[in-house]
């Protein structure tokens, strides 16, 4: 069983570490915060008070395999090497990175060392996902898609109150994008691959990142139009489309029911979705199993492929950012 220990005490790894624990693939093992409080409190309901409030003495306990990260988005990059460096497997919340050339660097050290680096987006591992992928037409016979993932953040209203919550925040390498356009991008390079081209139409907030944006990824055939925002809510299905039918799904970032409409009969049916109850369990149990079978060709493709699929989407997103003047401390490295 993998030693598990926890950068982040928020509501995001509460559902990783419940996922992680119900795949019977993990034990937590240490949490690190910067108050003792906040540790303490979080490893309670798991019967866990081995706790550390400095982050090398974190990273250095022997004892532990594997560290989820799902501290702010500006902090990966530096707590991911700092683990790696440290001979631990890492798990990071997307996104991932705050630039491409930081994944880059990651990956590279972690190849180095020896290490596995997941990115959780956790979407492409569940098996709806996959059972999507399975029903896909041909590339030459999709003719678009429509993606949508907007949800207004409570958080939002701080910054009408003339505040900067992380998540609102360049400093931390905030926005709509980063947070949830990450969901439908991921979904658009994992079905369709890396598009020809792509463009990005923002919305900014008062503090200078997006609050609601539409994305268009031109592929050869097709376009894929995109829309994510943390400042409004959005109920539409997603789409994909081609010439015979039209599959419908409730959403890309997690998928409870999928339908097709056959254009020549007029008619639906349903595929099969069974959304798991533990919705992180799904990229846990992948993520333990590359880990443990490091001489399984599969895993270790699956593994590779997943690397490729999240410096895609942020090589995109890096560019979409770029297009809407979204600037990051990291963009200045």
């Amino acid at each position: 069983m993998l030693k598990l220990g926890i950068i982040g005490t928020n509501w995001i790894t509460n559902q990783f570490v419940d996922a992680a624990i119900a795949s019977k693939e993990y034990e937590l093992t240490a949490i690190y915060s910067r108050k003792e409080s906040s540790a303490l409190a979080f490893g309670k309901p798991y019967g866990v008070s081995t706790v550390k409030t400095d982050l090398i003495e974190f990273v250095s306990m022997p004892e532990l395999d594997v560290i989820y990260i799902a501290s702010p988005n500006s902090l990966h990059f530096q707590q991911s090497k700092l683990a790696i460096e440290h001979g631990k497997h890492v798990i990071v919340e997307k996104p991932a990175v705050s630039t491409s050339a930081e994944l880059a660097e990651v990956i590279a050290l972690a190849k180095e060392k020896q290490c596995f680096y997941f990115e959780a987006a956790r979407n492409i591992h569940e098996a709806s996902f996959k059972k999507v992928s399975e029903i896909l037409p041909q590339p030459e016979e999709i003719i678009g898609a429509n993606f949508s993932f907007m949800k207004y953040s409570s958080r939002y209203d701080l910054v009408l109150a003339g505040e900067e919550p992380n998540i609102f925040s360049p400093a931390f390498s905030g926005g709509a994008l980063m947070d949830l356009g990450v969901y439908v991008v991921y979904a658009a390079v994992a079905w369709f691959g890396k598009p020809e081209s792509a463009f990005y139409f923002a919305r900014k907030v008062p503090t200078g990142v997006d609050g609601i944006g539409t994305i268009i990824l031109r592929y050869a055939n097709f376009d894929v139009n995109l829309m994510t925002g943390k400042i409004g809510n959005s109920f539409l299905p997603s789409e994909i489309y081609s010439l015979k039918e039209t599959i419908v799904l409730n959403a890309v970032n997690s998928i409870e029911s999928i339908q097709v409409y056959n254009r020549q009969q007029a008619e639906f049916s349903v595929v099969e979705a069974a959304p798991e109850e533990q919705p992180m369990i799904a990229e846990a149990r992948d993520f333990a199993a590359v880990i443990t079978q490091p001489q399984d060709p599969n895993w270790q493709a699956a593994y590779e492929e997943w690397l490729v699929i999240a410096q895609t989407v942020h090589t995109i997103m890096e560019d979409l950012r770029q297009q809407v003047e979204v600037v990051f401390p990291a963009d200045k490295n």
